[in-house]
């Protein structure tokens, strides 16, 4: 077993084609994983091997695999950099210790790049960074340095100088030990000499590697006062600082070279093991208890303490479903019953591998800090906390985002119907920001997602993946409703029938609520009008029927309901004549409260080259979007917009005609704003006749 302190648990993330999965690559084969080294242009790298990823050539799910490297073993998972795909990302960053985040050093810091960035720093994860493809055209690594400071509003800690830019790119300068690292044309990643810095670069190297030794200290308060007297410290002493600062996201080590030509991968992986912590190093999780509140205790990184681990991520592939689960605490050994504290179910644990993205290797146990997948688990689902039977707890969940878009499918013939049921319920357990529903008055099956691409993609792997030949309708937009004005209103509900009848009467207040609140209620009865123990009824009454609005039946949302006073009748009132007198408050109610349509609202980044940006402003501004920034660079303009995901089906089809194939785009949703009076109108007219129909 490897020593917890030579674990790295390593997640690599960045942009879509910044080449991380190259990269990737590039590491398994230095550590002696693979022999042949497969292209993502060929469709053949090693943790692409969906086929859908093949041909887009990006990647949908994140890969896990195991290597080793200077003594540490390395659990690395590839995550994809598309943006409806950053569930995979959030969900990966969840279960890893650190992570490298790659930058194209031509593209630079692109929209995704944010947003991985923004995940990662609200997990606190520790990182270094790659500026990848520095023998692009256009290639910057300076500028790419800016940038991470600028639009990242981080601090990167510059350790290797670029020797050479573009097609002359010929290695890097080690700051700290002055080395340059000069590899030779033959593309092999070993084939390289450690050689004095070159003669025309001794300047630049000395001015950074001052800046660099300036930040680093500021870790160490003697060795700072003994650098202010004019002694430098040694390489350990500065190591052994940039690790220090790098756990406590002072700062991110900053690597650059071109994993496609092989050059630069070893550094990072050295980096990777001297400055990124190791799982006894990073916060341990919290542990919660049924209810979700935090209860004060930890799930610490020990191999001897009750187990603890999480499942982020099940696959389904041809040798049964794979539950991706990370070890915080205990042992798993094959035979053992392991407790779900999610379904309060046991499992027995039957067989446990470790993944090298595609192949393989059996294992009997895994202990705290691994990254392992079980095969063949029955109820499990992602998030769900693995835990010791005689000493349970659960460890803080994931929360997943609503999906914004949907679609209706149907089966091309009887026999497909079925065969997609069992398809689909496989997906879902894969991706939870994937769902689905059956729309209960037309039969239809209805699935939702993050985009336009994410269920591109879920189509295309019902019909090869799975065989069904599915039929598509037109994308629906996931409306809400909200109210706009506030409403004081009061319901009595009467019933008489033979024996005793049914009372409730409540007085209430219903108003907009804060943006973003969802549903509030609040009870300010006093001297027992309505008894304390049928508010909850009334509550429940009311949040049942905001699930469909009185404009088209969209759920209402951000809405407050104050309970201010009522009537009971000692006999006839019960929990459930409050509840029925609540969803008549409701439907008498909120028609007067100035009932309002949202609609959601995406925040739209798109790349285009400089010829096009008056055409790519002008149809923004017609799809109604209101444009945020643009800002120049070395390629081309980046319009900030944002934009009704309802104007944005098809975008990339139009803009790709406007831009000669040259501009690109990226969309996540931002927010839920009013709709105008015209297309409100329009979509409750589309909702009342689809509803005629059924």
């Amino acid at each position: 077993m490897t020593e917890l302190s030579n674990y790295r648990n390593i997640g690599i993330f960045a942009h879509v084609d910044a080449g991380k999965t190259t990269t990737t690559e590039r590491i398994l084969k230095l550590t002696g994983k693979i022999h042949k080294i497969g292209e993502v242009h060929d469709g053949a790298a090693t943790t692409d091997f969906m086929e859908q990823e093949q041909e887009r050539g990006i990647t949908i799910q994140s890969a896990a695999t195991t290597c080793e490297w200077d003594g540490h073993r390395l659990n690395i998972i590839d995550t994809p950099g598309h943006v409806d795909f950053t569930i995979e990302v959030y969900r990966s960053l969840k279960v890893l210790d650190g992570g490298v985040g790659v930058f194209c050093a031509s593209g630079g810091v692109e929209p995704q790049s944010e947003t991985n960035w923004r995940y990662a720093n609200e997990s606190e994860v520790a990182r270094i960074i790659y500026v990848n493809k520095l023998d692009r055209i256009g290639a910057d690594f300076y500028r790419v340095v800016k940038q991470v400071e600028d639009v990242l509003a981080a601090n990167p800690l510059v350790m290797v100088l670029p020797i050479g830019v573009e097609e002359d790119l010929k290695g890097m300068v080690d700051l700290l030990t002055r080395k340059a690292w000069v590899w030779d044309e033959s593309g092999d990643p070993l084939n390289y000499t450690l050689e004095d810095v070159p003669a025309d670069m001794v300047d630049i190297v000395e001015e950074w590697r001052e800046k660099l030794i300036e930040t680093a200290v500021e870790q160490d308060d003697d060795l700072m006062e003994a650098y202010l007297e004019g002694e430098e410290p040694s390489v350990d002493d500065l190591k052994r600082c940039i690790r220090k600062g790098t756990i406590a996201l002072d700062f991110f080590p900053t690597y650059c070279g071109s994993s496609f030509k092989n050059k630069g991968v070893q550094l990072v992986l050295d980096a990777v093991v001297d400055y990124l912590p190791s799982p006894t190093e990073v916060k341990p999780q919290p542990e919660v208890d049924m209810e979700g509140n935090e209860t004060g205790k930890f799930a610490i990184v020990d191999p001897d303490r009750p187990l603890r681990a999480l499942a982020f991520k099940i696959m389904d592939d041809r040798f049964g479903a794979l539950t991706f689960v990370r070890i915080y605490s205990g042992r798993i050994n094959k035979g053992d019953t392991i407790l779900n504290t999610f379904t309060g179910k046991t499992e027995r644990i039957g067989r446990m591998v470790v993944m090298h993205a595609d192949d393989r290797e059996e294992i009997s146990s895994a202990q705290a800090g691994d990254i392992i997948a079980i095969v063949g688990m029955k109820n499990v689902q992602t998030g769900h906390t693995l835990a010791d039977p005689k000493d349970p707890a659960t460890l803080e969940p994931m929360v997943f985002p609503d999906p914004v878009i949907s679609i209706a499918i149907s089966p091309k013939d009887k026999a497909g119907s079925e065969k997609m049921g069992i398809a689909i319920s496989k997906m879902v357990q894969e991706d939870p920001s994937f769902r689905v529903e059956t729309d209960e008055e037309s039969g239809e099956t209805i699935i939702k997602g993050m985009g336009e691409l994410h269920l591109d993609i879920k189509v295309d792997i019902l019909k090869r993946t799975h065989g069904i030949d599915v039929e598509v309708g037109k994308p629906q937009v996931a409306y809400r409703e909200t109210i706009t004005q506030r409403v004081e209103d009061s319901y009595t509900h009467k019933k008489q029938t033979g024996g005793s009848g049914q009372f409730a009467k409540i007085d209430y207040v219903i108003e907009p609520g804060e943006v973003n609140s969802g549903f509030e209620f609040e009870s300010k009865v006093t001297g027992g009008n309505v008894p304390r123990e049928f508010w909850p009824a009334v509550e429940k009454g009311f949040r049942t029927s905001m699930q469909e609005g009185v404009l088209a039946g969209f759920p209402l949302l951000d809405v407050k309901v104050t309970l201010t006073d009522g009537g009971y009748h000692a006999v006839d009132s019960s929990a459930v004549a409050y509840e029925i007198a609540a969803k008549g408050a409701y439907r008498q109610s909120v028609p007067k409260a100035g009932p309002q349509l949202l609609e959601p609202i995406m925040k739209v980044d798109v790349f285009t080259p400089d010829d096009n940006v008056g055409d790519v402003i002008g149809d923004l501004n017609r799809r109604r979007g209101m444009i945020k920034s643009q800002e120049p660079g070395p390629t081309g303009v980046r319009v900030k917009a944002d934009a009704p995901l309802s104007e944005m089906f098809g975008y990339i089809g139009d803009l790709r005609t406007m831009t000669s194939g040259r501009g690109q785009f990226s969309m996540e949703f931002s927010h839920y704003a009013p709709c105008p009076n015209n297309v409100a109108e329009q979509v409750i007219k589309e909702v009342k006749e689809r509803d005629a129909k059924k």
